[in-house]
This record gives structure tokens, C-alpha cells and sequence, in this order.
């Protein structure tokens, strides 16, 4: 699509996309953006040839209703907010919004939105795919029919035991939004759902048709155990080899969170012992070192980092800013907003 600006005769103020332009290409597409241009007028990245976000803030920003930023966008500063005058909001088309905003922004007025719930949901259908592809035993069993083997190859207990997910019990570490939609999906599933999230009440658990359990409880009883917990340092490691060794004989664990999260060393020595299963889609660091026993174990399927939006999820994002911006423009209150309160608890 062309990256012109566009000024309808009706618009008062305009929107101003501080994102580069190959983040906008990855997460805007040309109808949703004509969505928003029947209101407002908009300023895309790189309206002129050769001009910096930076220096582009200074021009554009003073009529500025509302700032789209992205993955790769420069952080906003005081500074910049002192020549936005008109500025009554900030949508953040990616998840962790605290690298882009100052901390006065609270007391600035100017209200925040993220896209969370859309990056959410994508991460919600991979694990899902990936409960299912566990319990199947997909990964080993795939490979053993490659080799040339068929179904009496199939282990009866251990990595590739063949279940259901029927009868068995997924617990869900975080109700984070991946987390409530994972939680929402499994609904459709005859399966017992327990939750650990020691920011909620049982009352808040019941809302979601699942049972509030301690961490301990969970790694106990559960078949499935699946991470979601947001990336704070209060939380580093908070899985380590008390509760890896708590877990049931061929249990698998699953993290699409962040690997800050895991004791790794913890993890992979009770991997070692074979009697639980891992599915990778983050580790700490990433990539993994060559020698790292994630890359070798048998009972460990390693991804690069591709449960959250990295191809056409990445238009879910745009889509929802765009609703965003349609919902400040029509006076409503952002799907994604959130205030200082939930924001302390972000990642």
C-alpha cells in the first residue's frame, strides 16, 4: 500500500504511526488502515523521504490525537510529550508496552492501550496445538514412522505415550490474557482445567469455569502443565527442581512464556531422568547454546521462538489497534487499556 498522508476534509487531529515502516508493512494492512482513514487523518512511517521518527515526531506530533507504536519504535520521551499537546492516547500495536512510555505518562492524562489480547490469542491456539501434539505424541511418534517403523513401535508409558486430551488434567500457570484464552479454548475439551495465580480469588477461577490450586497442587496433579506467567523479576525462576520433581511420570511441560521463568538447569535435570517431557517454544538465552542438552534430549521438542504472531498473526495486531483508535475516536474506553495498577503487574 502507498504511505501517503491522507487528511479528510472532516478529520480533527490525525494519528501518527511512530513505528519504522517495516514494522508498520508487517502489522497494518491496507483495509484496515482504510478502516481508520474514513475518520481521522493518518501519518505512516516515512512520509517523507529520508526524515527520522525522531524528527518526524517534531513536526507531526503537536496535532497528534493519538501515537501507534510498535516493535522497534524509539521510546517516548517527556520531552516528546512536552510538543503533543493535543496527544489523548498511545496504542502500543505489540504486548510488553513498558520499553515505549515514560513512567509520568500516569500522570499525564494520556491514556495507554496495548494489543495484548491479540498477541494473546495466537499464543493461546500454539499451545493448544501443542497440548494436543504432546499428548498424541506427535514429535516422537513422527519420527519413528520416518524411520520406517508403525503403530507396535508406540511406547505404552514415557515420551510418546499416546493420550487423549480427554479424562486428563492441564494446569494453567497464569491468568495472564494467553492464559484466560488458553483457558477459554480448553472449555470445548473434557479435560479438568486447574489454575495457579496467586493474583486471583477462587471467585475469580469459578468465573472461568476452573479450579484455583497452589503451585504445588498443580505440578502434582497435572498431566499438562502449561506456562503463562508474565516475564517479571520477582518471578525469575520460579519454576525450578522442587516443582519439576513434583511432576507426575510422563507429564509434559510446556512454556511459551519467557525462559526467565525456569530454572533451566533444574529442568533439564529431570529431563534427564526421562520422566517428564518438554515443549520449547522460549528459552533464556535465546537461541539455546550448540551444546545445550534443549537441543539433544530425546524427551524434548525444541521450537525457534514461533508460538506468538510472526507471520499473518501479525495483521490480528494491526486489526486490533485499529479498533483501538476507532474506540478512543468514538469516545469509548480501549479493548486494551490499562492503567498504572495493571501495568505494575506487565511484563
Amino acid at each position: 500500500m502507498s504511505l501517503t498522508e491522507k487528511f479528510p476534509e472532516n478529520s480533527d487531529g490525525t494519528i501518527l504511526f511512530h513505528l519504522p515502516k517495516n514494522m508498520f508493512e508487517r502489522c497494518f494492512s491496507a483495509r484496515d488502515c482504510r478502516r481508520l482513514e474514513e475518520v481521522i487523518g493518518c501519518h505512516y512511517p516515512e512520509s517523507r523521504a529520508g526524515e527520522s521518527l525522531l524528527s518526524t515526531w517534531d513536526r507531526l506530533a503537536p496535532q497528534a490525537r493519538a501515537v501507534v507504536t510498535g516493535w522497534d519504535s524509539p521510546p517516548i520521551t517527556d520531552e516528546m510529550l512536552a510538543v503533543a499537546p493535543e496527544l489523548e492516547a498511545i496504542v502500543h500495536s505489540a504486548g510488553s508496552v513498558r520499553p515505549f512510555i515514560p513512567d509520568t505518562i500516569w500522570a499525564s492524562g494520556v491514556r495507554v492501550a496495548t494489543c495484548n489480547d491479540a498477541l494473546g490469542k495466537g499464543v493461546a491456539e500454539t499451545a493448544l496445538g501443542l497440548m494436543i501434539a504432546g499428548l498424541k505424541g506427535f514429535f516422537p511418534n513422527g519420527n519413528l514412522t520416518r524411520q520406517g517403523h508403525w503403530q507396535e513401535t508406540i511406547p505404552a508409558t514415557g515420551f510418546g505415550r499416546v493420550r487423549e486430551l480427554y479424562d486428563v488434567t492441564i494446569g494453567i500457570i497464569g491468568a495472564s490474557r494467553t492464559g484466560r484464552h488458553v483457558i477459554r479454548l480448553l472449555s470445548e475439551f473434557e479435560a479438568d482445567v486447574v489454575l495457579f495465580d496467586p493474583t486471583l480469588s477462587a471467585a475469580d477461577a469459578a468465573l472461568m469455569d476452573v479450579r484455583l490450586v497452589s503451585l504445588d497442587e498443580l505440578m502434582r496433579v497435572s498431566d499438562v502443565v502449561s506456562l503463562h506467567a508474565p516475564a517479571l523479576p520477582q518471578l525469575r525462576h520460579m519454576l525450578g527442581a522442587r516443582e519439576f520433581s513434583a511432576m507426575k511420570d510422563d507429564a509434559i511441560f510446556i512454556n511459551t512464556a519467557r525462559g526467565m521463568l525456569v530454572d533451566e538447569a533444574a529442568l533439564i535435570a529431570e529431563l534427564e531422568t526421562m520422566r517428564i517431557s518438554a515443549i520449547l517454544d522460549i528459552t533464556y538465552p535465546e537461541p539455546p547454546s550448540m551444546t545445550s542438552l534443549f537441543r539433544t534430549l530425546p524427551n524434548v521438542t525444541l521450537l525457534p521462538h514461533i508460538a506468538g504472531a510472526i507471520s499473518t498473526g501479525n495483521f490480528r495486531q494491526g486489526g486490533s489497534t485499529v479498533d483501538q483508535l476507532l474506540e478512543l475516536l468514538h469516545g469509548q474506553t480501549m479493548s486494551g487499556e490499562i492503567n498504572h495498577d495493571q501495568f505494575v503487574f506487565m511484563a
